[in-house]
């Protein structure tokens, strides 16, 4: 008598077409972007100067200015500015630099002898008796000489960015026609607010670092300038450029000044480190806060990785792009709808206006070329983004006056 044998049922796994299409177009990308990742950096700093000066260029423009009149307005500031900023300033600085580089050995033996006036700083006395300067400078020089065509290349790579971003500036409608044609209508709504919080995002953040940059190294220059501290300008740049490094930049920047500062007695120094430091506190509790706002909503674990990351890939470059990228991806990411894991927030009433303003766009932009659904898409979201900060403006208003949980506002009348 035989067994009958169990029915084997096979499970078969087929993957569609198009998904394999988009498996190899996404493959196709990663290995471009490896390949021309020059061209993506320029690219991207381009985007990011075109976000910081877009904005200027709207408020001339509604002042009356033509576009093509507005950009050659702007050129002519950008470039009387830097001119400004070089000539006076880069004269000075090589002097000084030379001066420092000349004193060197004074300034050393100097700091050994005040070192070792105290048992405390004595070991760091010894530390310094034990460097030999000429040895160093040697090998400052071949280092310098060994990046000086990458900084040729960075220099050039970042005039080639300034111009396309100003060319993205004067033909922003073809521009903007050939990005809305690249994607599905479906998505034009969700690109167009993408677009606006990227505005947001990059430039203000650039432009709130040069503001801060700014601040700092006139301060430091006045400080240095009134404790009669040699070479003040060289060292007040010096802290402007590290400013831009987030929680150490300010570090980086000070231990210089204070160290010069030393040339002139320990009461000299001890202002210039408590000058420092108190316009630290009031640029991190202050001025910061002012300057960017809540543009980049990034926590704290998630800024110092991406500053690591930044770092590690781009340097300096890479730092300073790394703050607004990070934020700019997690927009994105919200933008497009993506759960994340263990994030299982939503909010129904934005998700009906975002619906609502989809079908409007879909019934206002029907027949329309690119350029032109791209306009559409950009006023709408324009006025819902204008809707939602007079809402905010609204409900703080109300909770500071009433002293608690304040009434949902209506929209205001001209918001669509």
């Amino acid at each position: 008598m035989t067994t009958p044998t169990p029915d084997v049922k096979v499970v078969r796994h087929e993957i569609a077409p198009r998904t394999v299409a988009w498996i190899a177009a996404a493959a196709m990308g990663l290995w471009l972007i490896y390949k021309l990742w020059t061209v993506v950096l320029v690219l991207v700093v381009a985007l990011v100067f075109a976000g910081t000066f877009n904005p200027v260029m709207k408020l001339m423009e509604t002042r009356g200015l033509k576009r093509g009149h507005a950009l050659i307005l702007l050129i002519g500031l950008l470039s009387l500015g830097a001119a400004l900023l070089i000539f006076p300033t880069v004269p000075a600085l090589i002097d000084q630099l030379t001066m420092i580089a000349d004193d060197l050995p004074g300034q050393r033996e100097r700091m050994i002898v005040l070192l070792g006036e105290h048992r405390f700083t004595l070991p760091l006395g010894r530390a310094l008796s034990n460097v030999g300067v000429d040895q160093s400078l040697e090998r400052l020089q071949t280092y310098l000489e060994g990046y000086w065509s990458d900084a040729v290349r960075v220099i050039g790579y970042g005039v080639t960015s300034l111009f396309l971003s100003f060319y993205l500036l004067a033909d922003a409608k073809r521009a903007q026609g050939t990005l809305y044609a690249l994607v599905p209508r479906d998505y034009h709504m969700r690109l167009a607010r993408i677009v606006h919080n990227l505005e947001t995002i990059v430039g203000g953040y650039i432009r709130g670092q040069l503001i801060a940059s700014a601040s700092l190294a006139a301060f430091t220059f006045l400080l240095l300038a009134a404790c009669r501290v040699r070479n003040a300008l060289s060292l007040a740049l010096f802290t402007g450029l590290t400013d831009v490094i987030p929680f150490v930049g300010g570090i980086l920047g000070t231990v210089p000044a204070v160290l010069v500062a030393l040339g002139r007695g320990t009461s000299t120094a001890a202002v210039v480190l408590v000058g420092m430091f108190l316009y630290q506190q009031f640029e991190n509790k202050v001025l910061v806060p002012k300057i960017y706002g809540h543009v980049l909503r990034l926590s704290p674990a998630v800024v110092v990785l991406a500053l690591i990351a930044g770092g590690k890939i781009l340097g300096m470059l890479g730092a300073l792009l790394a703050l607004p990228l990070a934020a700019a991806l997690q927009m994105i990411i919200e933008e497009l709808g993506v759960d994340l894991p263990g994030d299982d927030s939503d909010d129904p009433s934005a998700r009906a206006r975002d619906q609502k303003t989809e079908e409007a766009y879909e019934s206002m932009s029907a027949g329309s070329t690119p350029p032109d659904a791209g306009q559409i898409a950009n006023e709408l979201a324009q006025d819902i983004r204008e809707a939602d900060a007079w809402v905010a403006a609204s409900r703080k208003a109300l909770k500071k006056r009433a002293g608690g949980a304040p009434r949902s506002p209506e929209p205001p009348p001209n918001a669509r």
